[in-house]
């Protein structure tokens, strides 16, 4: 794989000139962008998967929806519907998505939607809810929409100005891009970030003036949802443990079970990957099937001994209230 994707360097120079293309038009107000009267907050990122955009978003709705009417708009990636839909608790993962699902069942009380059209969505989110806040989860470089506020997040291990374009690399967007965005957060950072540490990334990353550049981490909690009876982590210590994952990027997860002393089998799957009935069959012949939440929505029913593992950012050094005094200016 890694052969090919140099192989296919050239096609990523044709990439990132279409795009930087792409983004001057709408700079030079050749192609629109368009904004609502509803505010708007984006979480994306410049590469494709992996840097943590759905428990960003979770966060969010977290701190939000005591105060405020929430609604979350997504693409719906892999869904088996098409245009404009709001979920419903007889609704489908196959209708929403993988994601959109997870994040319903997991706040039932705000309204979540899916459309490839993110202007069609708003629209129709105003006119069939009147939310106070919409998030649009992994938007950033969909600039037919021009948010009130947007959250650029990038994996510590993967930094987006240490990376190249598609298919060499896996920027998806132009790296001076993220100079769009009010807040840049570095995820999935270790316990140990030090201060100088932190010093040295801001500065790779060149922040524009004004533009904050936050920490966090990825926070996984001890407890086992799923199936009943309810488990821990430390419980399973001593049994074997075939963790399934159809992410991005499941090493941070997987080093964490490792970390933990887990004897782990890891079958590993492509991102948003819908499990067959052989590969169902299999799973169903494994004594103990942990995988992620994402994952969970897609085999829920289907697999016994099922159990996932909740994970959520931690902010480091006060950067949650950093955030939440930034995003309460536009409400």
């Amino acid at each position: 794989m890694q052969l090919l994707r140099k192989i296919a360097f050239p096609i990523s120079l044709v990439y990132a000139l279409v795009v930087s293309i792409r983004n001057g038009l709408y700079d030079i107000g050749f192609f629109k962008s368009t904004t609502f009267k509803t505010p708007t907050i984006c979480v994306g990122n410049l590469s494709v998967g992996g840097t943590g955009k759905t428990p960003m978003i979770e966060y969010l709705v977290g701190h939000l929806k005591a105060s405020y009417k929430v609604a979350v708009l997504s693409r719906g990636y892999k869904r088996k519907s098409k245009g404009f839909q709001i979920a419903s608790k007889d609704g489908a993962v196959e209708e929403l998505g993988d994601e959109p699902y997870q994040i319903f069942n997991k706040f039932p009380d705000i309204t979540v939607a899916v459309d490839a059209d993110r202007r069609n969505g708003i629209s129709n989110l105003e006119a069939s809810v009147g939310p106070d806040v919409i998030l649009l989860d992994d938007a950033f470089q969909h600039r037919k929409v021009k948010p009130d506020f947007s959250i650029v997040l990038t994996a510590y291990d993967n930094l987006y100005v240490k990376d190249w374009y598609l298919p060499t690399g896996n920027l998806r967007d132009t790296k001076k891009e993220a100079r769009r965005a009010q807040v840049i957060v570095v995820t999935k950072c270790p316990d140990t970030l030090g201060e100088e540490r932190q010093r040295m990334i801001r500065k790779s990353l060149k922040p524009k003036k004004g533009q904050q550049v936050l920490f966090s981490r990825l926070h996984y909690d001890d407890a086992l949802k799923g199936n009943t009876p309810v488990l821990t982590l430390n419980g399973l210590l001593g049994q074997k443990i075939t963790l399934v994952t159809g992410i991005a990027n499941p090493e941070p997860l997987v080093r964490y079970l490792k970390d933990k002393g887990v004897d782990l089998e890891h079958l590993e799957f492509r991102d948003h990957h819908f499990f067959s009935a052989s590969e169902i069959e299999l799973f169903n012949s494994k004594p103990m099937v942990l995988t992620t939440e994402k994952d969970f929505a897609r085999l829920k029913g289907k697999v016994a001994h099922l159990y996932y593992i909740q994970v959520r950012h931690d902010f480091l050094n006060g950067g949650g209230e950093t955030l939440h005094n930034a995003i309460q200016g536009i409400m």
